[in-house]
């Protein structure tokens, strides 16, 4: 059945939805979005872990030149969301907004990237790319494979850059747009400008991987490394071991380790893309316009690199656009850190 694309959900429906649905028990003793101080909605308990710590049974389906690994919640013909994880961070950071999407009547689809979880190469001889347009050709054509012809997407970290690439080479397939920091879309030329000391230090570990002994220390250290990062991009988020070590079960993928350190040396021009994918990259080395409806987020204790103020890509979004900076202490990981206001982002651009 095809997809009903969506008229716009409102906050209302919403909360009457999630009164009587499996999710609603989540948030039993207290509002679906809690209304809270600051500049946005929706402040994280930068003290507890997740409240959910399953998806239930994932999917397998044969997509593009993978077989994708995904969690799928909410109604077959709901209107469409695609939430798109980060590295090094896998489907669980939506652990906690699926349910709340679901509840509100929304197809949510949670898919492991290459080199994550439970997808795979269909091939053994196809080249473990990691390159920023290849990323956003696999949703493409999951979106194909599931029969979805336009879908809301929302992301962070990588994923936010492929949910952002995806709005700019094909806006038609994305109804609006939720990134976490704002504009990711890179070029390798930018990349290769030299930044300020103190700038630089934060992108350690993309000089790291650039050497030999960066790509060893990381196939063999690579549980110590993310939590490294975790703790490093989110300071103020007391995240437990069971936690993190649900997440950390998808980094031994068989390819994690080839796709991670071929990104972060095609970022620096290290390494050498596909031919065959070269017109769009320099579609995106424009660094061109979003025209789809965004909300940008970003949390107010992000430890990772980011802009550190809003206005600095603000004029990149042309079509109906916000900016919510999400307090309490919410750190890189935003949607797992402050699941309510990811989710009620995911709404309210709907309604754009």
């Amino acid at each position: 059945m095809k997809p009903t694309e969506s008229t716009g959900i409102s906050r209302r429906r919403l909360l009457a939805v999630a009164g009587v649905s499996a999710g609603a028990a989540l948030f039993a003793e207290r509002p679906l979005f809690a209304e809270k101080g600051g500049n946005a909605p929706g402040v994280a308990d930068t003290t507890a872990s997740t409240k959910n710590t399953s998806f239930g049974p994932l999917k397998q389906i044969d997509a593009g030149l993978l077989n994708v690994g995904y969690a799928q919640a909410g109604p077959a013909n709901g209107p469409a969301v695609i939430l798109l994880q980060g590295w090094p961070y896998d489907i669980y950071s939506y652990v906690d907004v699926a349910p709340l999407l679901a509840s509100a009547g929304y197809r949510v689809v949670v898919p492991y990237l290459r080199g994550y979880g439970t997808t795979r190469f269909l091939s053994s001889e196809t080249f473990r790319n990691g390159q920023q347009s290849v990323v956003a050709l696999d949703i493409i054509a999951l979106m194909d494979a599931l029969k979805i012809d336009k879908a809301i997407l929302a992301g962070f970290d990588w994923g936010g850059r492929t949910a952002d690439i995806m709005a700019v080479l094909w806006p038609e397939r994305c109804k609006a747009l939720v990134s976490v920091s704002g504009y990711l879309i890179p070029s390798q030329a930018a990349n290769r400008a030299p930044l300020t000391p103190k700038a630089e230090l934060q992108w350690w570990y993309q000089f790291y991987f650039a050497t030999e002994r960066g790509r060893d220390g990381y196939e063999k250290y690579r549980h110590d490394f993310a939590k490294l990062i975790w703790q490093i991009a989110s300071p103020k988020w007391n995240f437990d071991d069971a936690t993190f070590d649900r997440t950390a079960a998808s980094f031994d993928n068989p390819d994690h380790v080839a796709i991670v350190i071929h990104s972060y040396r095609w970022r620096l021009g290290l390494v050498e893309g596909e031919p065959k994918y070269e017109d769009l990259e320099k579609r995106l080395a424009v660094g061109p316009v979003i025209t789809v409806p965004t909300i940008t987020l970003e949390g107010d204790a992000n430890g990772a690199p980011h802009y550190p103020d809003p206005s600095a890509f603000a004029k990149k979004f042309t079509g109906k656009y916000a900016h919510r900076t999400i307090t309490g202490g919410v750190g890189h990981n935003l949607p797992q850190e402050a699941p309510e206001a990811f989710a009620k982002a995911v709404v309210d651009v709907d309604g754009f």
